[in-house]
């Protein structure tokens, strides 16, 4: 498949970050990951890559110097599957990856986990292939369970590693503050600390801890394809937000500042370390942004994504060469 490439021929493509507006964790699963029920939201924030046709072994660039460019980072690793998947074989090779990072590493939005999605997108454009649907979902599941949700982006609700995915009708258009504490938190040491909690609280039941109350009652939210899912009240809540904020104390001040500020709602997104606020008007996100830009704090505006736009956002585009 594909046809060999000039030279400086490139493609460039947003990669969008996520909120998770929910995270439940339901309980551990017999392959030793932690099953959960999570509702994902895309956000026109986002890191742009560009794929140029070099000579030579593939290689990584990025503008920030925390970012690995080794075969650790899910690019490298996205590009070896599509390669894989197209039929070629030896050395992956013939592209130079350019990633300028505008999502924070370590901070529960996702940045490394949409960066192969959009690598996978990318490089596809870029190599002239169409990889089957069923195919290309698969390589994104070998990458991570939440990259298959950065493939069709907007609202969706994740069962399961999070990976079982159901498209829901997408959250109404929201302004968002997020703010970065100066230190991130590994997804490992995120559920590590949820567990310890948990088995301190009750031995006899280490998913039934602090964090996790009976939920009753509830309410429905429309879903495409004429599913509905049942969202109850304490649902809109992160189960591993108290156990981080134990150890890090300022999560839960960032949270209750975002609230003063007029937040409708705030919270830890993913495994933390960032925290976000949804906003009425620009206007209000905004002025919570400058009053937390503080203590080696970083603090963006930015809003929610549907589908649509989030299709239109991430679609590859190929560059014009002089």
């Amino acid at each position: 498949m594909g046809s060999r490439l000039r030279s400086g021929a490139a493609v460039s493509v947003r990669a969008c970050a996520k909120i998770n507006l929910t995270l439940r964790v339901t309980g551990v699963r017999a392959d030793g990951y932690h099953g959960l029920r999570t509702v994902f939201q895309s956000l026109a924030m986002h890191d742009t890559l560009t794929f140029v046709a070099t000579r030579g072994p593939f290689r990584i660039e990025c503008d920030d110097p925390r970012c690995p460019t080794d075969d650790s980072n899910l690019v490298w690793r996205a590009a070896s599957l599509v390669w894989q998947a197209m039929g070629r074989r030896g050395e992956l090779r013939g592209v130079t990856a350019q990633i300028k990072k505008r999502i924070p590493l370590q901070s529960g939005l996702g940045g490394g986990s949409s960066d192969a999605a959009a690598a996978i997108r990318g490089l596809s454009r870029l190599w002239r292939t169409t990889l089957p649907e069923p195919l290309e979902r698969s390589v994104a599941a070998r990458l991570g369970a939440d990259v298959p949700f950065f493939l069709g982006g907007g609202t969706a609700l994740g069962l399961e590693r999070g990976d079982l995915l159901f498209p829901l009708v997408d959250f109404a258009p929201t302004w968002v503050t997020l703010v970065i504490p100066p230190f991130g938190v590994s997804t490992q040491d995120a559920f590590g600390w949820f567990d310890g909690d948990c088995v301190s609280a009750r031995p006899d039941s280490p998913i039934d801890g602090p964090n996790r109350r009976r939920d009753e009652g509830g309410f429905w939210i429309g879903a495409t394809g004429g599913r509905r899912t049942r969202l109850a009240p304490g649902e809109y809540r992160n189960d591993l937000e108290a156990s981080v904020a134990a150890r890090h104390p300022d999560i839960s001040r960032i949270v209750r500042a975002l609230r003063r500020r007029g937040a409708h709602y705030s919270a830890m997104s993913g495994s933390g370390s960032s925290v976000f606020g949804l906003f009425t008007s620009k206007e209000l996100a905004t002025q919570a942004a400058g009053a937390l830009s503080k203590n080696g704090r970083l603090a963006v505006v930015t809003a929610t994504v549907g589908r649509i736009r989030y299709a239109a956002l991430t679609d590859p585009r190929p560059l014009l060469q002089a």
